[in-house]
């Protein structure tokens, strides 16, 4: 993830990354729709803090918790969302790509498209 957000032209610390839950669930596993409806709240309420210019989620989890969808990842990644008025861009997590190398090319294209929103608004 860090060499992504630098290949675009920011430091880790330029951006917030956030979980939509607060916790890690036992084995590392997905969490349940409960979890995830426990914590949103929480989550929402730091996106209004924050306010961000951009959202890039990562993973089919974050895609579908945060925006209430049941999207599959390879059919909405590279694909602008909105939420509350704030773009958002689907890719695929970290995780999936250390198992899925070849698909790498894939999320470097979704950073450019990100690098690009940023640039342009």
């Amino acid at each position: 993830l860090t060499r992504w957000i630098n290949r675009i032209g920011f430091a880790r610390e330029d951006v917030y990354i956030a979980n939509i839950v607060k916790c890690r669930p036992p084995g590392n596993r997905a969490p349940l729709p409960e979890e995830a409806a426990t914590c949103l709240p929480y989550l929402r309420r730091q996106i209004r803090a924050i306010r961000p210019e951009v959202i890039c989620t990562l993973g089919a989890v974050a895609l579908n918790f945060l925006l209430g969808n049941n999207d599959r990842i390879t059919r909405a990644r590279g694909e602008w969302r909105d939420l509350d008025g704030i773009p958002v861009l689907p890719t695929y997590h970290p995780a999936y790509i250390l198992r899925n190398a070849t698909r790498e090319h894939e999320v470097l294209a979704d950073f450019d498209l990100l690098a690009e929103r940023l640039r342009t608004g």
